[in-house]
């Protein structure tokens, strides 16, 4: 069977899985004596291991396996729950995350995990977890091989198909320099007549050389055993070869599997793993859709879904604009030809296009939970690093947004939350003398409002301190000790976005590195966006995200330079206004307004975009009043078309770097429109 055609399901089940395990082991760090959250976490590794084994990925299954080990002894009352084991079982669900990753960029999803499966081992055995493991594993002659589900049942299909199953010793003179060339010679005599199942110590540490002088390959070969003696012992520096040949029985005891080896070769090798079933090879396309669908929060549970690519919704994004301009085109001829017929069709295609345009928009729109829901296990660690309490509270996960505005908000909340975190929550003892809780609160909020999504970061912490921020913004020639005085506290709090700037008196790992906000503000701006703060010292500060529903589609004012069309977005627009040119003044070489009792500098967009004109100036002007943050601007124009709602087009890799343009429109008529990037204008 052709497991490649799997691949996607497989990566994006086992992120689903692996995000479960996640949320469902903070759930158990607050409540230990819950078998029923055991048993969900017990239930996705479960699978997880199934769906690895199935695909070949076998340091996947095996790590898998023995977390789900550890998981079982939990269950059934032979250990008991503690921080330092949920502490292992996360590092090994971060490095089967890693391992997934790799997958999906097109690695092998191998990983050195040597540590994290031995603190397993000695959770399950019940001993004390080792705090630094030696990485150095000695191999002696009569250790049993561990195998697991995967590496058994390809054992099994090899004796099947005729092959002998061998688990080869080498042993290396203690004079040997160059032990990982040895090594990688040992292996490679060994894959010419053969395949390697598994190796003790891993691959990876046999190349750094951490091991003693003996090594364990498991084999699946042709050759007779004294044959494969032959060649490795020609290997110089070998100074010993043990091979064992295992043969497989049916019996069953106490769920091991019993691999006897030849008499005259070895004795009897006994595996603990449990009992190889069928279902475990068929869970892959189940993919436990039956069980539980994966549906947004509050979705019913008779909901179906299906997993989309989102490059085919871009695909159809953009075969559904050619539609709009066919469109645009057949409204134009009915207005020609005045024919009622043809009026009435053209109006129904019209209304039938809307609905569609609607549809493919929603279909885009994804839960903002997709990316709260790695925050819970970031703020977990983050605390413990800080030795401080917190209480994460997420509200509104259910709200949605446009994939492509998913994709990009993430990074800035982590910057939000980790400065709420190392900056804003106090410490215990600090917040027990001030009268408050040990445990700090931050809440995480999405909602809806208007055409906007709104993300809120608020905390219980200090708060931020007017004179601290005003004292670095002086010390930095941020602002002058003259205007400092005049700034309202919004504008001081807002200072913090500053490139460079840091009110951090000790530098961590956290945060308060003098970068961060900064790159928060570009990114949420760039995204057609905004942040404010409100936040008052002693009480806490919230951080307010206001984000466009969707970045495909957006409402812009048109407008007209000579004959060439341009579109404003209106998110930026504050107002429009008719200016006599006896009302345009110079200050310092640059043309301006008094705008409401403010100076705002002239753009003439004519100049900026070299567009000709042959036309002589009017006495009067048409301006656009734009806004970014407290900066404003007024572009000139010819005249103003209207307000019409467009689909941002890209405009590709070669005109990527065009100057105060972000991208372009296809209007009704088919005439292209280019979209104004006002903040690279106002800069």
């Amino acid at each position: 069977m052709d497991v490649n055609q799997y691949l996607e399901v497989f990566i994006e089940e086992s992120k689903d899985h692996l995000q479960s395990c996640n949320e469902q082991l903070l759930l158990l760090e607050k409540n230990p004596e819950n078998l029923t959250i055991v048993n969900e976490i017990f239930r996705s590794a479960h699978t997880l291991k199934g769906m690895s084994a199935t695909m070949g990925y076998e340091d996947l299954a095996s790590l898998t396996h023995q977390m789900e080990n550890v998981l079982d002894a939990i269950r059934n009352k032979k250990i008991k729950v503690s921080p330092s084991i949920l502490d292992v079982v996360f590092q090994a669900v971060d490095d089967l995350e890693q391992m997934v990753f790799s997958i999906a960029e097109g690695g092998d999803g191998k990983r050195n995990v040597v540590q994290v499966v031995e603190k397993l081992k000695s959770i399950e055995k019940g001993e004390e977890i080792p705090k630094d493991l030696a990485v150095t594993v000695k191999v002696e002659s009569g250790n049993k091989m561990i195998y697991d589900d995967f590496e058994l049942t390809v054992l099994h299909q090899s004796k099947e198909q005729g092959f002998e199953s061998y688990e080869i010793t080498v042993r290396l003179r203690e004079d040997c320099l160059l032990k990982a060339a040895r090594v990688f010679m040992v292996f490679e005599i060994l894959e010419q007549v053969g395949e390697v199942i598994k190796s003790t110590p891993s691959v990876e540490l046999l190349e750094e050389e951490q091991f003693d002088q003996e090594f364990c390959v498991t084999i699946v070969s042709k050759e007779p055993s004294t044959d494969l003696q032959k060649r490795v012992l020609k290997v110089s520096e070998v100074e010993n070869v043990v091979i064992k040949v295992l043969n497989f029985s049916n019996k069953m005891v106490d769920n091991q599997v019993s691999m006897e080896a030849e008499p005259e070769i070895a004795a009897t090798v006994a595996v603990d793993v449990p009992e190889i079933k069928v279902e475990d090879s068929v869970e892959l396309i189940e993919a436990e859709e039956v069980k539980k669908p994966v549906t947004a929060k509050g979705a019913g549970a008779n909901n179906k879904t299906i997993r989309v690519n989102i490059e085919r919704l871009d695909i159809l994004m953009n075969l559904f604009e050619e539609l709009v301009i066919d469109r645009g085109r057949l409204e134009q001829i009915s207005h020609d030809l005045n024919n009622s017929e043809l009026d009435e069709t053209v109006e129904r295609m019209s209304r039938v296009s809307n609905d569609l345009q609607n549809i493919i928009l929603t279909m885009r729109m994804v839960p903002v939970e997709t990316v709260f829901n790695r925050f819970p296990r970031m703020v977990r660690q983050l605390a413990r690093d800080l030795n401080k309490k917190i209480d994460l509270q997420i509200v509104g996960a259910e709200t949605e947004l446009d994939r492509t505005v998913i994709d990009e908000i993430g990074d800035p909340l982590v910057h939000l939350l980790r400065n709420a975190l190392d900056h804003g929550i106090e410490t215990p003892e600090v917040r027990r003398k001030n009268g408050k809780p040990e445990e700090g609160k931050v809440i995480l909020k999405a909602f809806h409002s208007g055409n906007h999504v709104f993300i809120e970061i608020e905390d219980d912490g200090a708060g931020i301190s007017r004179e601290k921020v005003l004292r670095k913004a002086i010390s930095r020639g941020i602002v002058t000790e003259q205007s400092a005085s005049t700034l309202t506290n919004k504008q001081v709090y807002e200072l913090i976005f500053s490139s460079g700037f840091s009110t951090a008196e000790v530098i961590s790992d956290v945060s308060g590195r003098g970068v961060g906000l900064d790159v928060v503000k570009n990114t949420i701006e760039s995204l057609g966006g905004s942040i404010t703060i409100d936040s008052k010292e002693g009480t806490g500060s919230i951080f307010s995200i206001q984000l466009p529903l969707t970045l495909s589609i957006i409402s812009v004012m048109l407008v007209e330079i000579q004959k060439e069309k341009f579109a404003i977005p209106l998110s930026s627009i504050i107002e429009t206004a008719i200016i006599k040119k006896q009302d345009i003044l110079s200050a310092h070489n640059q043309k301006v307004i008094d705008f409401r009792g403010k100076v705002v500098p002239l753009v003439f967009l004519k100049d900026i975009f070299e567009v000709p004109s042959a036309k002589v100036e009017d006495d009067f002007f048409s301006v656009v009043i734009v806004r970014k943050g407290e900066k404003m601007a007024g572009l000139i124009v010819d005249s103003f078309i209207g307000q019409q709602e467009i689909v941002l087009k890209s405009l590709g890799n070669y005109l990527n770097s065009v100057f105060a343009i972000s991208g372009a429109t296809i209007l009704g008529d088919g005439q292209v429109a280019l979209i104004i990037d006002c903040n690279a204008l106002i800069n």
